[in-house]
């Protein structure tokens, strides 16, 4: 018998955009990025539906990310990842694009009542994602330069944060505080960790077709990279806890997680198996969730 259509987008989500794991990480994300915002300003905290809102317009836009990321590498797909939902016709794109663009109406509704800048923020966010899923213009040019690409397509990162910290400076009345632009590097240089940790591959885990770091750079070579790009990002997390009044704990805390990162990135290299390909990819989700919970929520112990 066929599945129903509900049934479909569940496993489509499971496979594609696992609610169980994105929403508790993306709500951490948006309620730092509030918290972090009014930290920096010495404003008291907003009250709940700022929370909300941040929280909705961050996974809207993540699921959006993912549509059009389904649109952009259809061919791809069908050629060389015959296995994902769309190719193998568990849904269609259309099915998929349509559910963006009803998730992005209800987004643009929402940043239209909380108020103004915040649907100007929104929109460009989405002008950003709509060059990153045209390649800019130039595919062929942008897929032979790979570490510009990543970096093109990770200056999504901030400008979601710019949003969503909008959420509450803007409510304010003000503008971003001048500290927040750690809070904004920081989540490019995350971006960052993110995805080069889910493309370092095992060898026996490459595939014909699938551009991955490790292919790129060799597993061991791509690994220490890996762990580079975190070692940055503890750099920014150490100067936004000087900024938000927080320095000591936060970094005690980041420098735990960065040394989880050290011993699974050595570990790996040692190992490039299967096993420490995947602790690689859950490691990098584990370290951007120390950094958000670190800096949004530490400050309210150090305060208190």
């Amino acid at each position: 018998m066929t599945q129903s259509l509900p049934r479909r987008l569940w496993t489509y989500q499971a496979e594609r955009f696992p609610l169980v794991q994105t929403v508790p990480l993306l709500t951490v994300f948006a309620a730092a990025s509030v918290n972090v915002s009014a930290f920096l300003a010495g404003r008291p905290l907003p009250g709940i539906w700022a929370y909300v809102v941040a929280a909705l317009l961050a996974l809207g836009i993540f699921f959006q990310m993912r549509a059009f990321d389904e649109a952009k590498d259809l061919e791809d797909d069908r050629r060389y990842r015959p296995e994902r939902p769309i190719p193998r016709g568990l849904v269609s794109l259309r099915t998929i694009l349509g559910l963006a663009a009803l998730v992005g109406a209800g987004m643009l509704a929402l940043a239209w009542a909380w108020n103004p800048a915040t649907r100007g923020l929104l929109l460009l966010v989405w002008l950003w994602l709509a060059l990153m899923t045209a390649e800019f213009g130039a595919p062929a040019w942008l897929k032979a330069r790979p570490l510009l690409y990543l970096l093109s397509h990770m200056m999504i990162m901030p400008m979601i944060d710019l949003m969503l910290t909008g959420i509450e400076w803007t409510a304010a009345g003000a503008a971003p505080a001048p500290a927040l632009g750690w809070f904004l590097a920081l989540s490019f240089v995350n971006g960052c960790v993110l995805e080069i940790g889910r493309k370092v591959w095992a060898p026996q885990s490459e595939r014909e077709g699938v551009d991955t770091y490790s292919g790129l750079w060799g597993a061991r070579r791509a690994a220490a990279i890996w762990l580079a790009t975190a070692v940055l990002a503890f750099v920014l997390l150490v100067g936004l806890g000087q900024a938000l009044g927080a320095v000591s704990a936060i970094a005690a805390i980041g420098a735990i997680g960065l040394l989880l990162v050290a011993i699974c990135a050595w570990r790996f290299r040692a190992d490039p198996s299967p096993v420490w390909q995947g602790r690689v990819d859950k490691m990098s989700g584990l370290w951007v969730l120390v950094c958000y919970l670190a800096a949004g929520f530490l400050p309210l112990v150090a305060a208190g």
